[in-house]
């Protein structure tokens, strides 16, 4: 019977955390400097932009999160830096869907919203189950401003209760967190 030689320990493991948690330090103040950029041209901008007891309260709930210019776009990038944005791409384009007051836009774009993100093997499909889909696909037939409201709702928890405990625990939030704290101090 052949011997199992148990190899030694990598140490390529090692380099690849350290270089992955460098990256994500980059990244984060990066990130920070392109928010206020992007921001800091809106005539709805604040003096200070960035605040770091805005971004604290991002920690406090989803809700608080995405009611926050500045955390939304985070959240965003966040996702799609895991190649999981189509919860929070969905949820927005539902909110964006009950506005529409046009029964013709509505119906189109109701359409378009199944197509994108309800349908089987639709490019950004989302995670729900099989009623709520076999509901939406009966509900665009005749599409009112809440024929998305269950599976938005679906969306929102599954959010709640996985993308936004990572994002919360993530380098970038925290070095985000971290970045602001320094200014403040030096400020």
């Amino acid at each position: 019977m052949p011997s199992i030689k148990a190899e030694p320990p990598s140490t390529h493991h090692f380099i690849m955390d350290r270089d992955d948690r460098n990256r994500n330090n980059t990244l984060g103040k990066n990130f920070m400097c392109r928010l206020q950029c992007m921001f800091s041209q809106t005539p709805q901008c604040s003096e200070s932009g960035l605040s770091l007891e805005d971004t604290q309260q991002w920690s406090q709930s989803l809700e608080r999160l995405l009611e926050s210019k500045y955390g939304l776009a985070t959240f965003r990038n966040f996702l799609k830096s895991e190649y999981s944005d189509e919860n929070i791409e969905f949820w927005l384009t539902c909110e964006d869907y009950k506005k529409i007051k046009s029964s013709f836009k509505l119906s189109s774009r109701a359409k378009k919203i199944y197509e994108q993100f309800i349908k089987a093997e639709s490019p950004k499909e989302i995670n729900i189950d099989y009623h709520t889909r076999e509901q939406i696909k009966r509900n665009v037939k005749t599409p009112t401003m809440h024929c998305f409201d269950e599976a938005q709702k679906i969306v929102y928890g599954l959010m709640e209760r996985d993308s936004y405990p990572r994002f919360i625990r993530s380098d970038i939030y925290r070095t985000l967190l971290e970045s602001l704290a320094a200014d403040a101090t030096t400020g």
